[in-house]
């Protein structure tokens, strides 16, 4: 309590020892009770005023916090990998002439094909601009370690007609997928890091009602990736030859 209400407290009681009037008294108890009501409301807003300087203290501490995230994040959108530099010059003439797109995102790099620079119209079969595209793919991921390589396979909302091996665009989209990730394991990526899926017309990057929106739908996207997977390691064991049949035994079956 401070020094002010005390006072006034004692005066209080020293004027009541001291015979004075009631009126008297009770202006004593009057400033007495005000000194507190005072010194309640310092209180008060001394808090208040604490409490917004932590609370402010707060907010700059979480601005310092988001300035170094976007600062790092910044970092790692400018930031190119090895494999980007090298892929992105292997894929030049592709890239300049718009059969190709390149990018890459917190880690994530992504290989953007037409579909009719990879693939015949309604085949799954690659065509020569789609091996030599993926020649330079396949280079560029040779002795990858710890990555996941996903190819995907997507297409417009125009049915191909049923005939033949293919039946609909579920099947299109998921067998040009399959083909890309057979050829570049026959290229000498690593297989146990590839998957194929196919996406067939649900996932479109444009509206179908166009040609040049049919034509950005009907792609291939290989995104390459953190692994998500390790291979065990297992130890097969060694092959037995099987015991010479005795003369005379019935042979198994």
């Amino acid at each position: 309590m401070s020094k002010r209400v005390i006072g006034a407290l004692g005066m209080a009681l020293l004027l009541g020892a001291c015979g004075v009037s009631k009126d008297e008294f009770a202006a004593a108890q009057r400033d007495a009770a005000n000194a507190k009501k005072q010194y309640q409301d310092e209180q008060q807003k001394t808090a208040a005023l604490e409490k917004k300087v932590a609370d402010l203290q707060a907010q700059n501490e979480a601005l310092s916090k988001s300035t170094t995230q976007l600062t790092e994040e910044k970092g790692q959108l400018e930031a190119k990998s090895k494999q980007y530099e090298e892929l992105a010059g292997s894929l030049k003439q592709q890239i300049d002439s718009g059969q190709v797109e390149i990018s890459e995102l917190r880690g994530k790099m992504t290989v953007k094909l037409k579909d009719k620079v990879v693939f015949s119209s309604g085949s799954a079969a690659l065509n020569k601009q789609g091996r030599d595209a993926l020649d330079a793919v396949a280079k560029a991921f040779q002795g990858l370690q710890g990555k996941t390589v996903i190819v995907a396979g997507y297409t417009d909302n125009v049915p191909i007609g049923g005939k033949g091996a293919v039946k609909d665009n579920w099947g299109l989209s998921t067998e040009r997928a399959v083909s890309v990730v057979r050829y570049l394991e026959a290229k000498g990526v690593d297989p146990r890091m590839l998957g194929a899926a196919g996406f067939s017309e649900y996932r479109p990057l444009a509206p179908n009602t166009t040609p040049d929106g049919r034509s950005q739908n009907r792609r291939i996207e290989i995104a390459l990736t953190a692994a998500d997977y390790t291979p065990p390691v297992v130890d097969m064991p060694t092959a037995q030859p099987a015991p010479a049949p005795q003369p005379g035994a019935e042979p198994a079956r």
